[in-house]
């Protein structure tokens, strides 16, 4: 099938060519190549060597691995009924190849019996982290316990998709058009963005729906309390029983409970008491037990602080805004409108200095001036119109190639995530080097009547999170694949780097160079920045008790599987949460990142690295220039020491490098208002 996209052996996939009725083929004949390698590699005289592995199996199973991921992105950002379906049909084929392959005891036995010897001290690691993935990949197990694992896997693999199709059909299936009093307090670009929807539908009024850019700024401004209620109510019971009518059919309930029933079973047969205990096993926690005592630790040192925080908004709505009993729907206003009162600026009037153009040419100059490379624009295939392509070069080498895909639109998931298109790699079959490939995906408000896109500070914050995990994908020394760029690293340490350049956001001479008014051209003024700093914990105590709550129903959910979720939910909000959840509200069932994004019993990472992202940030405060500009040699240490180390060697080690000693939570609690 010369002609298929999908089977190209080229640099960079076609995205512009693939069509879903490539995507059946050309998976099932990669899976054939997959299988003769595989079958080629464990034969008896094959020899037991890194390399010669590496040539036959890992060469032939990347091209399925890149295949797959091409199409998965595609399912993830340009879902159509036709893609889904293609995609549907080939996921048990190649969930269950993975897992056979994970698990297989004789290509398990030639990479036990590889002589250590003979790698380098990467390859070392890459093999460690082999060794416990084929541990945990069923290896080990005999007979029906063996069969029994991999449809395990392949059942959890269809009921992970059907979670996100589900959270993503019930997101794009709401629609309410408000007419142009309901909208009263909404910012202008958000009604004038609304109002297109709905006339390029042929319809009355404004097109209000759940992804973020329309739903949040409706409820931080709209005074139209019903209308709050509306869209709150719409938002929180997404894939859930609780939505009513039509929208019912993706109630996501029913997977969740096999998900959680299927994921215990897995641990019982891998010889652990639960599911939690198997997600730690290559992360940095210890125990279950240690996460959640890490957690109660840190909610107990922010809920004063949320307490009052809530106290606040009660009295400010009460005196100011005449709500003396404000509901759920409310506080997201009350929030906004404090904020306005106590430091005189709002995030509408912010967002008319970020025009997406402007930040990003910010974004591009720190990452150029702190990690010494240049970065230019690229060309190459995407799936849609507004998707950019870059390359970054040191001293004229090309070091890494990214996608940018900005804005939200109907048929993208929500959210903002990096993957991998391809990964650094010394390819062992041509002995080339193979520089590595990212996505950065947001969901970004689009530009309206000829302005450019506006982002928040939020949004702000998003990219160069996003950013952060590009960077530690693409500036990797390492060259073997296995450890090279993210591959390798500790779970709840990957979220460092993303969390790392958030600080930037912060920074009085980063931002100055990123921001231009959208109908001025002026840049941010200091006295608005100033505003903004001051305003910068706000409510900090609540956003970490927020965290906390998911975090901890996450690892408990895991540890105590046998339980109803729900109750569990509204337990674990009674112990953490200081503003009680309506009883109609599913959270739970768009929780995608446990449920269908790989944080299982690990989306406590966020707040475990935060810790260690606030202990590196405290490097450059200590270096700063006298102008507040970061320390370029402190950027080159930084570099070395976690973004070009990857996951060659423990993630402890690499922050050790970089601080001279271990974490503190001191500089955590210290930036957050909360020391």
């Amino acid at each position: 099938m010369p002609t298929n996209p999908l089977l190209s052996t080229g640099g960079l996939p076609l995205f512009d060519q693939i069509r879903p009725e490539h995507v059946v083929p050309a998976i099932d004949q990669l899976l054939a190549d997959s299988e003769a390698a595989l079958e080629a590699v464990v034969a008896p005289g094959f020899p037991a060597e890194w390399k010669a592995l590496s040539t036959r199996l890992d060469c032939t199973t990347e091209r399925l691995s890149r295949a797959w991921s091409a199409v998965s992105h595609l399912n993830g950002v340009a879902d159509t009924p036709e893609l889904r379906a293609a995609y549907n049909d080939v996921l048990p084929r190649v969930t269950e190849f993975w897992t056979r392959l994970g698990a297989d005891e004789r290509l398990y036995a030639k990479y036990k019996a590889i002589d250590l010897n003979t790698l380098t001290p990467d390859q070392r690691q890459a093999l460690k982290n082999a060794i416990r993935n084929f541990v945990l990949g069923g290896a080990e197990l005999q007979g029906a316990a063996k069969e029994r694992f991999a449809a395990i896997q392949e059942r959890q693999a269809e009921l992970g998709q059907k979670f996100s199709e589900n959270a993503l059909d019930a997101t794009d299936a709401f629609a309410y058009y408000a007419s142009l009093e309901e909208l009263a307090g909404v910012p202008d670009d958000i009604v004038a963005a609304a109002r297109a929807a709905a006339e390029s539908e042929g319809k009355d009024g404004h097109k209000l729906t759940l992804k973020m850019p329309s739903y949040l700024p409706v409820m931080q401004f709209a005074t139209s309390r019903p209308l709050r209620e509306r869209m709150y109510r719409a938002y929180v019971t997404r894939a859930s029983d609780q939505a009513g009518g039509e929208l019912v059919k993706f109630d996501n309930a029913a997977n969740i409970r096999e998900i959680l029933a299927l994921r215990q079973e897995e641990a019982q047969l891998l010889g652990y008491k639960n599911f939690a205990e198997v997600s730690l096993v290559p992360k940095m926690a210890d125990s279950p037990a240690q996460v959640v005592k890490f957690l109660r630790e840190l909610a107990a040192k922010a809920r004063p602080h949320a307490e009052k925080d809530v106290a606040d908004m009660r009295a400010f709505a009460s005196e100011q805004l005449g709500i003396a009993d404000p509901q759920a729907w409310d506080w997201t206003f009350i929030a906004e409108k404090l904020k306005e009162h106590r430091y005189a600026f709002s995030e509408q009037e912010v967002k008319e200095y970020f025009t997406a153009p402007k930040v990003l040419a910010g974004l591009f100059k720190i990452i150029e001036t702190l990690f010494e490379v240049e970065i230019r624009r690229d060309e190459a295939p995407v799936w849609t119109d507004g998707v950019e392509f870059f390359r970054l070069e040191r001293a004229g080498e090309l070091v890494g190639q990214f996608y940018l895909d900005p804005a939200a639109r109907t048929g993208k998931r929500g959210g903002a995530w990096m993957d991998e298109v391809r990964s650094r790699w010394v390819r062992p079959d041509t002995g080339s080097l193979q520089t590595p490939v990212a996505h950065l995906v947001c969901n970004f408000a689009e530009g309206v009547e000829g302005k450019p896109p506006l982002l928040t500070h939020d949004d702000v914050i998003t990219l160069f999170h996003e950013s952060g995990h590009g960077l530690h994908h693409m500036l990797t020394r390492v060259d073997e694949r296995d450890v090279a760029g993210i591959s390798g690293v500790e779970w709840d340490a990957v979220e460092l780097p993303s969390q790392f350049m958030e600080n930037f956001c912060w920074e009085w001479n980063v931002l100055r160079h990123m921001t231009s008014h959208v109908d001025t051209g002026q840049p941010l003024p200091r006295p608005l920045f100033d505003k903004m700093l001051a305003a910068k914990n706000f409510q900090s105590g609540l956003a970490t008790l927020r965290q906390v709550e998911y975090a901890l129903y996450d690892m408990v959910l895991h540890m105590q599987p046998d339980g109803d979720f729900m109750d569990l939910l509204r337990r674990v909000r009674e112990e953490v949460a200081v503003l009680p959840a309506p009883a109609f509200s599913r959270t739970a069932n768009t929780f995608s990142h446990i449920f269908a994004g790989g944080y299982a019993a690990g989306y406590y990472s966020y707040k475990w690295a935060e810790v260690l992202s606030a202990d590196a940030w405290s490097a450059f405060e200590e270096t700063m220039g006298s102008d507040g500009s970061p320390s370029v040699e402190t950027g080159r240490q930084y570099r070395r020491a976690i973004l070009e180390a990857g996951g060659s060697r423990p993630a402890m080690e690499s922050f050790k490098a970089f601080r001279g000693r271990e974490p503190s939570i001191d500089a955590l609690l210290r930036h957050q208002g909360m020391a």
